[in-house]
């Protein structure tokens, strides 16, 4: 039940009616008996200023971000963490006193996610290939830099982009026509292919070496053909769930005032809501 002291969150997109972060909000509220909601936000591009500044004046806590505001999000934060900067995206939230603060926790949500699902991986362990150059790969990107990948390689079918964000990270950072799978520790697809409605992604894993780990951003399916064809050959998958429940956490906590955590009652019942298989 909610009182009239309830905080305020959600989610603003546009769409934002396929969103699962109502679903995983709500059971972490419920879970922590916490007098809260978290709501779906639809809300077009040409309103999102106008909005934001709503929800302030409304009293909400903070809200997440997701497409396609994330660009707009970072523009009209008053302060932005280190994490958004070097994303160059935000898709966290949070209202303080009449200011807006923001921050980036997919790379956050990715690299708790492989850990979680690859046990014992590091961003240490070898060179990385990234598929894909928007706004998950930037932040995906910037996170394995951050947490001592030691080289990284993007592969983007607009060339140009691909280098426009190796400049922007700098670091060990190349770009590539083709993935250079020899000797590779991870494997990331950070492109929408493989996604329900999608083309699949045409790669050969064979190069890949067997303790590899091949990560796919995509979530829906929970399977994608990628995920499959890595597991076949043995090789360790992480798919695109991990990411989404883990990202969700720093924003939960900040909004609520407590950390939540990730468990496998947790991801069944997200999971339960999203198709398993293409």
């Amino acid at each position: 039940m909610l009182s009239g002291k309830a905080k305020l969150a959600g989610v603003l997109g546009w769409p934002v009616a396929h969103s699962r972060s109502p679903r995983l909000h709500g059971t972490w509220l419920e879970r922590h008996g916490i007098d809260g909601t978290y709501v779906p936000l639809p809300v077009r591009p040409e309103d999102f200023a106008a909005a934001v500044r709503a929800l302030v004046t409304l009293g909400f806590q903070g809200a997440n971000v997701t497409i396609p505001h994330k660009e707009a999000a970072f523009a009209l934060c008053d302060t932005l963490e280190e994490s958004a900067r070097r994303a160059g995206a935000v898709n966290t939230l949070v209202f303080r006193e009449g200011r807006i603060l923001g921050s980036n926790t997919d790379g956050f949500g990715f690299l708790e996610s492989v850990r979680e699902q690859a046990p014992g991986w590091q961003a240490s362990d070898g060179p990385a290939v990234l598929l894909g150059a928007g706004g998950a790969a930037r932040a995906i990107a910037a996170a394995l830099l951050d947490a001592g990948c030691p080289r990284l390689t993007i592969v983007n079918r607009n060339t140009e982009r691909a280098e426009a964000l190796a400049r922007a990270l700098g670091g060990p950072v190349e770009v590539a026509t083709a993935p250079p799978l020899e000797g590779a520790a991870l494997l990331v697809n950070a492109t929408s292919l493989g996604m329900a409605g999608q083309p699949p992604l045409e790669i050969d894993l064979a190069p890949l070496p067997t303790p590899a780990v091949v990560a796919d951003a995509v979530y829906v399916p929970l399977e994608t053909p990628l995920l499959a064809a890595a597991r076949a050959r043995g090789l360790r998958g992480v798919d695109g769930l991990g990411m989404l429940l883990h990202q969700a956490r720093p924003g939960f906590a900040a909004w609520f005032g407590v950390m939540p955590q990730v468990d496998a009652a947790l991801r069944d019942f997200v999971a339960s809501d999203i198709p398993r298989r293409a």
